[in-house]
């Protein structure tokens, strides 16, 4: 007996030997590129859900800076031990529709001193040594009140302080400003302000910047959120969303002309995502446009990405009101379209070009295209989209126009669509695709068979999810990026196919998220990749300019086996790329071997993404799940490489 559990083990260790050693084959012609790739083909997607804009990458502090969320006094604490009736009042103006409220301060109505309290985006994130911006919008009609800013800790210590005298009377509105530098860094600070001395005092517009926005500017972004962006060199930007286009209903869709112009004339609505999930419940979740078009123009340019505005077509989200504009009544919406081309490209002796030269870029952003509609469905869809396409076809010809295929990537829904969109010709087909990690392992070959005459694709939001779409359960572990990594080895050999991709959603915040996963976190001091952004960022960064052939053991290595393969020339570094991922529990002994005349350099840059498929990165580990880089030697013109077990890898050749 114990003889034959020992010649068991024995046949069992050899069976695994064999396994370690499996050996596997792939081809690469160099010589014969089978289609070009997009300069715009790996981008990004924005859309303001998981405190992403406000409380994220728009760098205020200050939340309901100019009191108009529906409660005039959320996020804000009235401090003093006796106030008296009337000390603090929410008032209205007629001629600012866009802001109407301010507040007025009457100190005289109090025997104590009185103050308010501001909490920010679940606290402030505050470091030490740091310059902070603050700004009031105020008017008085005499002097008499004095304002002592106070940064405190979580315990009430102060970490910062300066005191601000309104210089100006009068009944004009003025904008005074103060800094100040911390003393502490806090990642949950708040704001006092104090009213110190008798008299009444109006203010609006309250605001605290840092000075270490992006590119140093001032009411500008957070400097590490783009720095995240920027080293993925994306091809694009599409933003705003998503589903806030849509709105819950209409009056709250998104509106861009709302969005422009100077801060304190910008509309503020409440956040569609505000109520949306019941188990992640944000009611101070507003949109203050603060980041507007404009700033999501100027940070397209800032990072070298094209600019994809997403606006309504007239719909609401249909999943909530599914609200329509009659057809007859679609003008406005149209017009919409047609003025933002304008502003983003016009002259400065149009309209909105001349708008776009005064809030500081005289010169055009030079877009190219333009999506209409997010997540829209059915033939209320087609009928709004045939309209807004005859009155931008006509108007701007070379405008490439995004249309939707709805929520899912198969099913009735999207087959109507798919076939109304190619009947209408439109330029890029937007699929969307939240799915298991199991479903994206099994659908790398979904676009092998697409119809290489019809339109381009737009892989506009993908994500694998490893619980359940929306669900509070999903991770941004590697068991999700691998599987998203496996999947996007068919997206490039399909370039041909495929003009753009991004992941979708970009941000979310550890303390304030509705939706799981995401591809960036963020506290309020730091800001980290997942996994995924670190697939992503690799496919970003190693896009080349040309497809090139990939064969395993004579086919495309799509699954087979476990293993999935693309690869590409770049022809501006002189580069064949090849990228590989091995979805199996042991290393594959894989052989590479190079077709072509060119001589070739001996030494080849190995870029490995492997980590257990549980783990995930985090504030406090950022980088546990990153890239790793080594040099192999080229055997003639062949890599030999150990594909470790669950690994991403990507092979740089030189050619000379």
């Amino acid at each position: 007996m114990i003889r034959r559990k020992l010649l068991g083990v024995f046949i069992l260790s050899c069976a695994l030997g064999l396994s370690a050693q499996e050996k596997k084959s792939f081809t690469i012609d160099i010589s014969h590129p089978t289609g070009n790739i997009s300069p715009n083909m790996w981008g990004v997607f924005f859309e303001d859900i998981n405190l992403g804009a406000d409380g994220g990458i728009y760098a205020e502090l200050i939340k309901n800076r100019s009191f108009e969320f529906a409660d005039p006094f959320m996020g804000w604490k009235k401090l003093g031990e006796k106030i008296g009736e009337g000390t603090f009042l929410v008032l209205n103006r007629k001629d600012k529709p866009n802001n109407p409220r301010f507040l007025r301060v009457n100190t005289s109505l109090s025997s104590e001193k009185v103050g308010l309290q501001n909490e920010g985006f679940r606290g402030m994130g505050i470091k030490q040594g740091l310059r902070y911006d603050f700004s009031v919008l105020y008017k008085q009609a005499v002097p008499g009140i004095t304002l002592r800013l106070q940064l405190v800790d979580t315990l009430g210590a102060v970490i910062g302080e300066s005191t601000l005298r309104p210089e100006k009377t009068g009944t004009d509105w003025q904008k005074q400003q103060i800094s100040f530098r911390a003393a502490k860094t806090e990642p949950k600070a708040k704001l006092v302000l104090w009213f110190e001395g008798k008299g009444t005092l109006d203010v609006d517009m309250i605001s605290l910047f840092p000075e270490d926005t992006w590119k140093n500017r001032p009411g500008g972004l957070r400097k590490d959120m783009v720095q995240l962006l920027a080293d993925m060199k994306p091809g694009f930007i599409r933003f705003p969303g998503g589903c806030i286009v849509e709105g819950r209903d209409l009056a709250n869709r998104f509106q861009w002309k709302k969005t422009v112009g100077p801060i304190e004339d910008r509309k503020l609505i409440i956040n569609r995502w505000n109520t949306e999930f019941k188990h992640r419940l944000t009611p101070d979740y507003y949109q203050s446009f603060g980041l507007g078009f404009f700033e999501y123009f100027q940070l397209a340019e800032d990072i070298g990405a094209e600019p994809l505005p997403i606006l309504n077509c007239g719909m609401a989200c249909q999943f909530n009101t599914a609200e329509l504009v009659p057809i007859d009544e679609l003008d406005e919406y149209v017009q919409d379209a047609l003025d933002l081309i304008e502003f983003a490209n016009g002259d400065t002796g149009t309209k909105w070009g001349k708008l776009r030269a005064e809030m500081g870029h005289p010169l055009p952003f030079n877009l190219k295209m333009l999506g209409v509609g997010n997540e829209n469905w059915g033939p209320q869809y087609i009928e709004r989209l045939e309209v807004f396409k005859k009155a931008l076809n006509e108007r701007y010809p070379n405008i490439k126009i995004v249309a939707s295929s709805g929520t899912d990537p198969e099913g009735e829904r999207f087959e109507f669509l798919n076939k109304e969109l190619r009947r209408l010709k439109v330029d890029f087909i937007d699929e969307h695709y939240y799915r298991s990690p199991d479903w994206f392992l099994t659908h790398a070959n979904r676009y092998d068979a697409y119809d290489r005459q019809g339109p381009k694709i737009f892989a506009g939001e993908y994500a694998a999810h490893t619980d359940r779409t929306a669900g509070t359960g999903n991770r941004n572990n590697w068991k999700a990026a691998i599987a998203e990594a496996a999947f996007l080895t068919g997206v490039e050999r399909n370039a041909d196919v495929v003009g753009m991709a991004s992941y979708a959603p970009l941000f979310a915040h550890v303390d304030g998220w509705q939706w799981t996963p995401d591809l960036i976190w963020v506290d309020n001091l730091q800001a980290y990749g997942t996994p995924n952004y670190q697939v992503q960022k690799l496919y970003a960064i190693n896009k080349g300019t040309h497809v090139i052939s990939v064969r395993m053991d004579n086919v495309i290595p799509s699954g087979q086996d476990g293993l999935y393969a693309s690869a590409v020339l770049d022809s501006k570094t002189n580069e064949a790329i090849i990228k590989v991922v091995n979805h199996n529990d042991y290393p594959i002994n894989g052989s590479f071997n190079i077709q072509t005349k060119e001589n070739l350099a001996k030494e080849v840059e190995h870029i490995v993404l492997t980590a257990g498929l549980a783990e995930e990165n985090s504030i406090q580990h950022p980088n546990k799940v990153s890239p790793k880089i080594d040099k192999v030697t080229l055997k003639g013109k062949t890599i030999i490489s150990d594909l470790s077990p669950y690994s991403f890898h990507i092979f740089k050749i030189k050619i000379k």
